[in-house]
């Protein structure tokens, strides 16, 4: 059995990554791969530090290995360790090499990279409110899209337009 077409949902917090994996999930079918620092940094119970985004990685690419198993036909990610780099770099000025390592290594069908253009929802896991911050990380994460060498998509709109400009992209694969 061919293996399933991997799509990368990425962008700054809260410009609807989760949804448009969620939404797209359940158009297609098919398994979504959570973001797995979510449920890591809420049991921490205390500060994330350098050394926890590799823990975090490592359990972003166990999961999306993991659930890839259960896809058929496509396996969308809600993110993936271009965002663990992103983070390390802007919060601690450099990166672990088995995160840069990972990146060069895993392969992707379709980058969706998410606009800033959706209304901030607040979220105790949030760091950057401020437009201005989200629209500086939108454009590292643009940066990482175009030299990845993977095909991507800005995606924005409301959730409607997201998730057909979305769909339309997929299928196009």
């Amino acid at each position: 059995m061919p293996e399933p077409k991997r799509i990368l949902i990425l962008g700054p917090e809260s410009t609807g990554k989760s949804t448009l994996a969620g939404g797209l999930a359940t158009y297609f079918g098919e398994p979504w791969v959570p973001e797995f620092a979510r449920e890591y940094l809420e049991k921490l119970g205390r500060e994330y530090c350098y050394e926890d985004l590799v823990k975090i990685g490592k359990g972003q690419v166990a999961l999306e290995d993991e659930v890839a198993e259960e896809a058929k036909n496509f396996l969308f990610c809600d993110t993936d360790l271009r965002v663990i780099h992103i983070w390390s770099e802007h919060r601690f000025g450099k990166t672990d090499p088995w995160v840069m390592d990972q990146i060069a290594e895993r392969i992707y069908d379709l980058i969706l990279l998410t606009d800033t253009d959706l209304p901030w929802t607040p979220d105790p896991q949030r760091e950057y409110p401020e437009l201005e911050m989200r629209q500086y990380f939108f454009k590292k994460y643009l940066q990482l899209a175009q030299e990845s060498g993977f095909p991507f998509l800005i995606i924005s709109g409301d959730r409607k337009t997201r998730l057909n400009t979305a769909v339309a992209a997929v299928n196009q694969l």
